[in-house]
């Protein structure tokens, strides 16, 4: 299996909105959220500044044997005290769930952005939660902290990519990362 992950440029952000019908349909088990007369779902709040912002929003698309199975959006926070990157959205296509291809997309980011990390989720999003339990207890041998959020309790995950040495040679936010596995 060959893991992929691009950056996606302004030309292709249709890409991301197309895929996120497919996130907020999953959202409907935890949100109420329903389709327009047209069968879609609204637009996702705020999507077109992850291209018109400058350098602190970044939306990736993962790829396996080239196909699209995922993307990502994740933000550098500007002058936050709670850490310098957060994992804005988080989306494996159900093909490739349990696959390994959201483990690996998100150590990869953790490596490509490294420093202070916040991670959270929709409080009754239970899946969701256990998988960044383990994703983030992987890759920080269990060094990280959990909070829940007011006003709606969700819970957030906060951790340092640095503090294990975790970090390999991929630093910097990669036009294209391509790995075998």
């Amino acid at each position: 299996m060959e893991l992929g992950m691009e950056l996606v440029p302004k030309e292709r952000k249709q890409t991301i909105s197309k895929l996120m019908q497919y996130y907020l349909y999953d959202f409907t088990r935890y949100l109420e959220l329903d389709v327009d007369q047209d069968g879609v779902y609204p637009a996702y709040p705020g999507l077109e500044s992850f291209w018109s912002s400058g350098n602190n929003k970044f939306a990736y698309l993962f790829k396996v044997d080239g196909n699209i199975a995922g993307f990502a959006l994740v933000e550098r926070l500007l002058y936050d005290p709670e850490g310098q990157f957060y994992m804005t959205e988080f989306f494996v296509m159900q093909k490739y769930r349990r696959s390994g291809v959201g483990t690996w997309a998100a150590h990869k980011l953790f490596d490509m952005y490294p420093g202070n990390w916040k991670v959270s989720q929709v409080r009754a999003n239970t899946p969701a939660r256990n998988f960044w339990h383990r994703v983030i207890g992987e890759y920080t041998n269990g060094d990280f902290k959990e909070r829940f959020n007011p006003p709606q309790g969700n819970p957030s995950q906060y951790f340092n990519t640095l503090t294990n040495n975790k970090v390999n040679n991929c630093k910097g936010n990669s036009d294209d990362v391509v790995m075998k596995n």
